[in-house]
């Protein structure tokens, strides 16, 4: 393997994979990565049909400034359970059951260190829409909060209001349970990759770890995910205590973004306060895994906000 591919396309020696059952049972994928000399702990929340693997180069890189990073697979995708009978939909069911399972990784996550370090929360696009939730309700308390390209308003492509109309009547039809798509007829592998990453061997890298271990690939959201989505996203951003947060955050934005809406997270940044990094057409909606420029400035962004998180 040559060596612009070792870091994304090995499994760190270092790190573990383990399992973690929410309160109800519920079987998750964990994945811990310890620094040799930790200055803070970081647990990393990926986005909607992500997996913890994508995301190897960033955790290097995170662990070697002293971070020990933490993941885990959200329930319903990558490595854990799934939620229904057909594992290739990625199904939600209420979002609040989603950030049930991070409150209560966070208490045991946050139990099972005494060191005094920081403890920080990054949340990628649906990772950074639950995050922020659960900051707002109370359900985790980081030292400080990352979000990048965050999942606080969709972009539909036949428009807000027509797709919320859609989607609902969807729902009512009883296909919540159904893919929005069929594989067969879903966007193109190039669309795909276009609204994902203008990096096409990092767009890559997910496909060669799907071809090492199928299971842990996902296909389409439901229209029950959908309207999840949309449910949540109108009640964060109508919850008073949005603007009560005092939380140290991070902001990363795409605003050529094709996927969540840019111009509703710059609104709640400014409600919350908090320090921005835009990225322009030169970025799509996974900026940690852009090409070197973008991704690059991306972690000098992250590097300098976690200098200043107090130990």
């Amino acid at each position: 393997m040559t060596d612009r591919f070792a870091l994304r396309r090995t499994f760190p020696a270092a790190a573990t994979l383990s399992r973690w059952r929410a309160p109800d049972g519920w079987d998750h994928r964990r994945f811990d990565w310890q620094a040799d000399a930790p200055v803070g702990r970081l647990l990393f929340q990926t986005g909607r049909a992500d997996v913890i693997e994508k995301y190897l180069e960033v955790f290097a890189h995170l662990v070697a400034l002293g971070w020990s990073v933490t993941a885990f697979d959200w329930r319903g995708q990558g490595g854990s359970g799934r939620l229904l009978a057909d594992p290739h939909v990625g199904h939600g069911g209420n979002f609040a059951g989603l950030v049930g399972d991070l409150r209560a990784f966070w208490q045991d996550w946050r139990g099972e260190d005494a060191s005094g370090l920081p403890h920080v929360l990054l949340g990628h696009s649906m990772g950074g829409h639950l995050g922020l939730r659960a900051v707002v309700e109370g359900a985790v308390d980081p030292d400080a909060l990352i979000l990048v390209a965050p999942m606080l308003g969709l972009k539909l492509p036949t428009g807000m209001l027509l797709g919320t109309g859609i989607i609902r009547l969807m729902t009512l039809l009883g296909r919540s349970e159904r893919g929005i798509w069929e594989a067969k007829d879903g966007p193109g592998l190039h669309t795909r990759q276009r609204n994902l990453t203008h990096d096409v061997e990092r767009f890559e890298d997910e496909a060669w770890w799907y071809a090492k271990a199928p299971e842990l690939a996902l296909g389409p959201p439901s229209w029950g995910w959908l309207d999840s989505a949309m449910r949540s996203t109108r009640a964060l951003l109508c919850d008073p205590r949005l603007d009560r947060v005092e939380v140290p955050t991070l902001m990363l934005v795409a605003e050529a973004d094709r996927l969540v809406d840019p111009r509703i997270a710059m609104r709640v940044a400014t409600r919350i306060g908090a320090r921005v990094e835009r990225f322009g057409p030169e970025a799509a909606h996974e900026l940690l895994r852009e090409a070197d420029p973008v991704r690059l400035r991306a972690l000098a962004a992250i590097d300098r906000f976690l200098d200043g998180v107090p130990a």
